[in-house]
């Protein structure tokens, strides 16, 4: 079986390796297993991307922009939480619409072949996580809240995609998004009189810290501001136990 002939020699490739990557278990892809299925000679892979290792970096990289440019594809609601929502609902919709692209991109990724999209997924969410610190409704800093829903985001959308589709129980994802945002929110039950005081200046530094970050302030000076976002940041990483 070959990709629809209509379609460029390199898109060909592209869908070709994706395909038989996600569908490797681990074992190594040929050169010749990807040309013959995108019904290309072996120099066509070449020319497009110099050998079989830059067609896989494509493949990645490709794969990280269109879910990038997907998640920037909304306009925020002025509820910075509910934003987090969508996006992770956005996330979870992408992987099991392009299960073989998502599983090549999440699933068969080592650690120091990551691309640097990886780093701009997180920074996104992370944008988003500091407009709700700035509100005060983090009780953990925005980078922390953004690695650990992302986190989970990708091991349930891996999960729904193992699973037959007639199978899939999309209230999982739900469920999941919503604890790992109380997790990191405001949003959480109440105390003792003593833990809620000590949770309140928390959440004040996380604020603070995030509004000074975001504002680039002119009132102190650089030496003034580094010190004082440093002190901040020790309270708002101390234990509240």
């Amino acid at each position: 079986m070959s990709f629809d002939g209509q379609l460029p020699p390199k898109m060909r490739l592209l869908r070709a390796a994706a395909e038989l990557l996600a569908n490797s278990a681990g074992a190594s892809v040929s050169t010749r297993q990807i040309t013959q299925l995108a019904g290309v000679t072996a120099p066509t892979l070449y020319h497009h991307f110099g050998d079989k290792e830059g067609l896989f970096d494509a493949v990645v990289t490709a794969g990280f922009e269109e879910y990038v440019a997907g998640e920037r594809d909304f306009a925020p609601s002025g509820q910075p939480l509910e934003d987090i929502r969508r996006m992770w609902d956005n996330h979870v919709q992408f992987g099991l619409n392009q299960p073989e692209l998502y599983l090549v991109m999440f699933g068969n990724i080592r650690p120091e072949s990551r691309p640097a999209i990886v780093a701009d997924a997180e920074a996104l969410m992370e944008e988003m996580l500091n407009k709700a610190a700035v509100a005060g409704q983090l009780n953990v800093q925005p980078r922390e809240a953004a690695r650990s829903i992302l986190a989970a985001n990708v091991g349930v959308t891996l999960m729904l995609i193992a699973e037959p589709a007639a199978e899939r129980n999309l209230e999982l994802s739900t469920m999941t998004r919503d604890a790992m945002i109380f997790a990191v929110s405001t949003e959480q039950a109440s105390g003792t009189p003593e833990d809620s005081g000590k949770s309140s200046v928390v959440v004040a530094a996380i604020a603070l810290n995030a509004a000074l970050q975001a504002s680039h302030s002119d009132q102190l000076s650089s030496s003034e501001l580094k010190l004082f976002l440093e002190w901040l940041h020790r309270i708002s990483t101390s234990s509240t136990s």
